[in-house]
């Protein structure tokens, strides 16, 4: 039989639905080069028969021989090979078609995706255009991690607002507008564009959850189920990676358990340094043995004043592969390996994913879970971790006895005694402070603020925010309302020293929903400034609940969004009464449990114990509280400070 004849007859194997039999003839033609068309056929029946990475060589085989289908082809190998995994097979096939990627969504998508992961996205603008216009939500999904890198770019947001024009029923491209929306306090375009998201999420379009990321779905849903759903989207592990990565061999005879910290932000300046860098010093090194596997980058580390080694053992991955990385921990014989970033900016969390320790652990990065990442434990708290949460969460809780986040009593500085004068700030005034990221702010906390200043006559709202188009607009929001410019005064960036300095001359902060502040609310309970705040639904609106039980204010906890306002009037009505917990916040500063860094490491290397205790046994992951050592006696502060 000749080899046309032999073609033809698998051509025929092939159209009868016997695609045994026709690879079978086939693989007898592999013998000597073959055409395009023996190789694309060999490359339909090898995805009939569901065996895709074969497929994707043999479809690269039939790009490669030429011919008029060339392209195609090659388009197809692209596109299996990315969803085998193969990503530098993809990678070498989608550099053919960047002549094209910029009107191509599908090559695009592949070269966007990879490089996402790799942290090279400064080199991805020309593949935003045919991504945001793409139908398709995997396409909108990688639009929105290029776009929402930098929400406050206003070119970005131009661009968004003109695709949105284009295709005004593309809910991925209201998504992605709302989110620089945000950023710029845009609150006329929230009170517009996101009842039609909430719309269609009531109505079961669920796509429009999948198609953001984890992070901005909090911005505006402070429901865990649906906070779920957006991290499904993300980039799952192999099934039964978790029970291999439990069954593997591990090396228990050290003495001391050893705990590796995996972080994009391990520098002195970073909101996570300055929670959890004393509670790294304070590990006991006689039972603990510490690593910090660091991908941070260099220019962040140039920055870095602290002498790191007093946190741990460092060791760098910044320019290793995942593969590379996980090898690493693995050799390291890393007993707990704990992810500080989950689903945040500059996360490598995929590392996760490649069966690194016995133990893994999600902690203070990102509040919700972290599902799709091989994940065994998430730190947190009775408050932020409630019992009704379990069903929204992937991983099993770890809560703590008194709060989940560490806090740094010893590095951060102390207030020095400002005044007012020195900041420009009326003295007979009662001062109402936010200090949290302006895109918190939602279109119905900007109405109660407003609401607020309404009724409290002799008060101003004292605002951090960072560009001038969001002061803009939120002066124009309370124009709107009839309140003067001269009652919103905006904070200008100043140093750490002079932040924390300056907190205290406000009465009452204001916290916001359905994202609370985290780092920020601590530094104003540090500085001595009450933070109001409300229940939360999810984990992200109730981390001030947890820090203000942490350091005796629960009264400042409102039920809902009547109550929050009701307590702010009440609180400029009664200054004796803010005036108090401010002192309150004074007397408890170094009594109460939230700037305790050492008894908060006790808890935290008991609850390190109680995992491995379980590892050793071989026992799956289950919900566990740590119990509370003995209430302490006397006060914590460093000895310059009592």
């Amino acid at each position: 039989m000749n080899i046309n004849s032999s073609f033809l007859t698998a051509n025929q194997e092939y159209q009868k639905g016997n695609y045994i039999g026709a690879l079978h003839v086939l693989n007898g033609l592999l013998d000597t080069r073959q055409d395009t068309r023996t190789y694309a056929l060999l490359g339909r029946t090898f995805l009939k028969l569901d065996m895709k990475e074969e497929a994707a060589s043999a479809f690269a085989l039939a790009g490669n021989a030429g011919g008029t289908d060339a392209e195609r082809h090659l388009h197809n190998a692209m596109m299996l090979h990315y969803e085998c995994g193969n990503e530098d097979e993809a990678l070498v096939i989608a550099k053919k078609f960047l002549h094209k990627a910029h009107k191509d969504a599908d090559v695009a998508f592949v070269m966007a995706s990879i490089f996402i992961k790799r942290g090279q996205k400064d080199i991805l603008g020309a593949l935003r255009k045919p991504l945001i216009e793409s139908a398709k939500p995997n396409h909108l999904a990688v639009a929105l991690h290029l776009l929402a890198d930098a929400p406050h770019d206003e070119d970005n947001f131009k661009t968004i607002r003109r695709t949105l024009k284009l295709f005004p029923d593309n809910q991925g491209v209201r998504l992605l507008h709302l989110i620089h929306s945000r950023e710029f306090c845009e609150f006329e375009s929230m009170r517009k564009h996101q009842p039609i998201l909430d719309a269609e999420v009531a109505g079961g379009n669920l796509d429009i959850i999948r198609a953001g990321s984890p992070f901005y779905s909090l911005m505006w849903c402070g429901d865990e189920k649906l906070n779920q759903i957006a991290a499904m989207a993300t980039r799952a592990y192999e099934p039964g990676t978790p029970e291999r990565r439990r069954a593997r061999p591990h090396d228990w005879s050290n003495e001391k358990i050893r705990v590796g910290y995996l972080s994009y932000d391990l520098w002195d300046a970073h909101a996570t340094m300055k929670l959890l860098g004393n509670v790294l010093e304070r590990h006991d090194r006689d039972r603990f043995e510490i690593t910090l596997f660091c991908y941070t980058p260099e220019e962040h580390l140039g920055f870095n004043k602290f002498d790191r080694s007093l946190w741990g053992n460092v060791v760098r991955i910044v320019d290793m592969t995942d593969e590379e990385a996980a090898n690493t921990i693995r050799a390291h014989n890393i007993d707990i390996l704990v992810d500080l970033k989950g689903h945040t900016k500059g996360n490598r969390t995929q590392i996760m994913n490649h069966e690194t320790a016995p133990v893994h652990v999600s902690w203070l990065g990102f509040p919700g879970t972290s599902i799709n990442l091989d994940i065994d434990y998430i730190i947190g708290d009775r408050f932020v971790l409630p019992e009704y949460s379990k069903p929204y969460f992937y991983e099993k809780f770890c809560r703590l006895p008194e709060t989940y986040q560490p806090n740094d009593p010893v590095h951060r500085p102390a207030p020095r005694g400002a005044t007012r004068k020195d900041f420009g700030l009326p003295e007979d005034a009662f001062i109402f402070a936010s200090f949290n990221a302006n895109r918190k702010i939602t279109a119905e906390y900007i109405e109660i603020w407003g609401t607020i200043l309404e009724r409290c006559k002799n008060s101003l709202l004292w605002i951090m925010v960072d560009n001038e188009r969001a002061r803009t607009n939120i002066l124009k929001e309370m124009d709107s309302r009839g309140i003067s410019a001269k009652r919103v005064l905006f904070s200008p960036k100043v140093s750490y020293e002079e932040h924390l300095d300056r907190l205290n001359l406000a009465d009452v902060g204001l916290d916001t929903f359905p994202v609370n502040g985290h780092t920020t609310t601590s530094e104003q309970l540090w500085a001595g400034l009450p933070v109001l705040t409300r229940v939360g639904t999810n984990f992200a609106s109730r981390v001030s609940e947890s820090l203000l039980h942490a350091i005796g204010l629960p009264e400042l906890v409102a039920q809902d969004d009547a109550e929050y306002l009701e307590k702010a009037i009440a609180l400029y009505e009664n200054r004796e009464k803010a005036a108090e917990y401010k002192q309150r916040l004074t007397d408890n500063r170094f009594v109460a449990p939230l700037f305790d860094a050492e008894r908060f490491c006790q808890h935290l290397e008991r609850a390190y114990e109680m995992m491995v205790e379980e590892a050793k046994a071989g026992r799956a992951p289950e919900h566990f509280d740590v119990p509370s050592f003995p209430a302490r006696e006397g006060n914590f502060a460093p000895p310059a400070e009592i």
